[in-house]
């Protein structure tokens, strides 16, 4: 009885650890198990934390990662491709639109060069209908010398009317030549006679006898001219052909 009164005072005494130590002793086997598989799980999932990924799951990741990237490049040289075709296209339409408006630019040309062309060959065989007309008045100027005043009333009406057809051919483009004391040109003169003179170069045109024209920058009509030739050039006399045919 003494003993027991003396642990009991002892157990007061000491109290909470002692009770600690009761409890730690009366822990049945099950519950220190169940804290053993605790302790357990709790160092797996720490020890899951710190290791990397699995070797299965990284190869498949880099297969994946692998078959993304040949996906995307087969994508972009698809879409390169098609930008290549395009641009070519692009370049054969262009070149086509260019070649196209050069031909119509030339066509466009041609049509108003051939207009242009028609125009001033019809309006050439329209003048060149008139011409004569105009050389019979300036013939009979030249050659008509009136004396009386009823004459030269008819001289003047007619003159009248070759100035107003002169001023009709000035207003379409016609000019005269004027030729006289010019070198002689092939191009623009017709030579019908040649006389021989010393007072002028050979070649220089003395006289026209048929006026020639101009229908703007063309030439409308040659001019007949009679050119002036060297003394030499003129025929023996029939005396001394017939001397020499004797000897």
């Amino acid at each position: 009885m003494d003993e027991n009164k003396q642990v009991n005072n002892t157990s007061q005494q000491l109290g909470e650890p002692i009770e600690v130590k009761q409890a730690m002793k009366s822990d049945s086997p099950a519950e220190i198990n169940s804290n053993e598989s605790g302790s357990e799980v709790t160092e797996q999932m720490a020890a899951q934390t710190n290791v990397p990924a699995e070797p299965a799951l990284t190869e498949e990741n880099g297969v994946a990662a692998a078959e993304q990237t040949e996906v995307n490049t087969a994508a972009l040289a698809e879409l390169t491709q098609q930008n290549e075709s395009l641009k070519a296209q692009f370049e054969e339409r262009s070149t086509q639109y260019m070649r196209i408006a050069a031909d119509f630019e030339n066509y466009r040309k041609r049509i108003s060069k051939e207009k242009e062309d028609t125009e001033m060959q019809v309006k050439r065989n329209t003048i060149m209908e008139l011409l004569p007309v105009v050389d019979n008045f300036e013939r009979a100027r030249a050659h008509l010398k009136p004396q009386t005043d009823g004459e030269m009333t008819i001289h003047k009406s007619y003159q009248g009317v070759y100035k107003q057809l002169v001023d009709c051919l000035k207003r379409l483009g016609v000019s005269p030549m004027r030729p006289e004391g010019q070198e002689f040109d092939p191009n623009l003169h017709e030579a019908v006679m040649r006389q021989p003179t010393d007072e002028h170069p050979e070649g220089t045109i003395l006289e026209e006898l048929v006026r020639g024209y101009y229908l703007g920058e063309r030439i409308l009509r040659h001019a007949m001219v009679k050119v002036a030739a060297p003394k030499e050039d003129t025929p023996s006399e029939p005396e001394d052909e017939s001397n020499q045919d004797n000897n």
